[in-house]
């Protein structure tokens, strides 16, 4: 999709069609410095480069694995100090994909107890023990 990416974005709304983005959220993100504020033309839209919109695109990638918006506009914030900033850069990813490593793990768990349990419902559907009648109590009553 990035190589879709025209040079000028000459819209918010091309802007929010390009990074699956609404309008609302792309203003709310330049509102609280998680996207610079894009630039504007003599009307007063926005006008937005490629680079801006594979910026926010992104962005939106990181935060669909769970980083804060806290550690986006911190990364952001490091994206302008060009070259120096690179170690930190880095290290803020690094910790990201420890945190979406482990997360994956978690599903990968998650997903061997369902398939157990899918697996055991297909025996039973295959192989049902007509002796088991599910009457049999579980305890006995004193009286």
């Amino acid at each position: 999709m990035e190589d879709d990416i025209p040079e000028m974005i000459t819209s918010i709304e091309q802007a929010a069609y390009l990074t699956g983005l609404t309008k609302d959220t792309i203003r709310y993100y330049e509102k609280i410095g998680l996207l610079p504020y894009a630039d504007r033309k003599q009307n007063g839209h926005r006008v937005y480069s490629r680079e801006q919109v594979q910026g926010i695109l992104f962005l939106t990638r990181l935060k669909a694995t769970g980083m804060t918006i806290e550690e986006m506009k911190r990364y952001r914030e490091l994206s302008s100090h060009g070259n120096d900033a690179i170690p930190e850069k880095m290290s803020i990813l690094e910790l990201h994909k420890q945190k979406i490593q482990q997360e994956i793990s978690r599903l990968l768990e998650v997903q061997k107890i369902i398939e157990y349990k899918l697996d055991h419902y297909h025996e039973i559907i295959q192989d049902p023990d007509l002796n088991d009648t599910g009457c049999t109590p579980t305890h006995k009553s004193n009286g």
